[in-house]
């Protein structure tokens, strides 16, 4: 599976794999990395949002 596809199902814009295993400890790996890539979205549209709006002159 590549990287793109996995990044797309964890920002639900790609539908899942249904031949992927279905065990917990996978489910919970998969939130975790949602978790951390949504952090990273909002870390990033943050910064960018301070970089625009206030910079010192």
């Amino acid at each position: 599976m590549g990287v793109w596809r996995q990044i797309g199902e964890y920002l639900y814009i790609k539908k899942k794999d249904p031949g992927e295993p279905k065990d917990s400890w996978i489910r919970y790996m998969h939130g975790i990395n949602r978790i951390s890539i949504f952090m990273f979205l909002f870390a990033i549209i943050v910064m960018l949002v301070r970089l625009i709006f206030f910079r010192k002159h």
